[in-house]
């Protein structure tokens, strides 16, 4: 996993801020201008971050602690800022409460390593055996919920009552809002 370096200054978060984009399962390489001359530090799989330029293939993305960096813009998951079919009900695909729970669960599992890694109880092997395979990515607005659902690949907006499916694993042009060079 990376590490993503704070803002100048040693800003710790931006206030309101709202991803548009998720990383996808992968990581994605970085660089410091829209050329590929000068690389940085790789975005982790499944960080939220927001596109803010847009120069062909290449995109600027800001992440939440104010460090931001150039990447392969096509590559980025849309994470919808609107519902789908904005104004009208949600198809209901499946209840959000088991979703819910898994993310729970997940990240239940990897609080319980991190603590035994950090109190000195395991190991960094052991650690990373147990991390294995964890995925989660939860981003709450208010009363609105973008959750992703690992064991489908692809991340659903749930409003409460109802929950629908958003992107799908095809990438760029496979889920509401992509395709190739347009602006997100």
């Amino acid at each position: 996993m990376s590490t993503v370096p704070l803002a100048p200054g040693g800003a710790s978060g931006i206030p309101g801020f709202l991803p548009t984009h998720v990383v996808p399962p992968g990581g994605l390489a970085t660089w410091a201008g829209p050329d590929g001359a000068v690389p940085t530090t790789a975005l982790d799989p499944l960080l939220p971050v927001r596109l803010v330029e847009r120069r062909g293939d290449w995109g600027r993305v800001l992440c939440s602690n104010g460090w931001a960096a150039w990447t392969d813009a096509r590559l980025l998951v849309v994470l919808p800022q609107d519902p789908p079919a904005a104004g009208g009900p949600l198809v209901r695909t499946d209840d959000a409460r088991g979703l819910l729970a898994r993310v729970q669960e997940a990240l239940d599992r990897y609080r319980g390593a991190m603590e035994d890694l950090a109190a000195g109880r395991t190991d960094a092997e052991a650690f990373g055996q147990t991390a294995r395979g964890l995925r989660i990515g939860a981003v709450v607005d208010g009363d609105a919920v973008w959750l992703y659902d690992a064991e489908r690949d692809l991340w659903c907006y749930c409003d409460g009552t109802a929950m629908a499916a958003l992107t799908s694993p095809a990438g760029p042009g496979g889920g509401p809002g992509g395709g190739p060079g347009g602006e997100h």
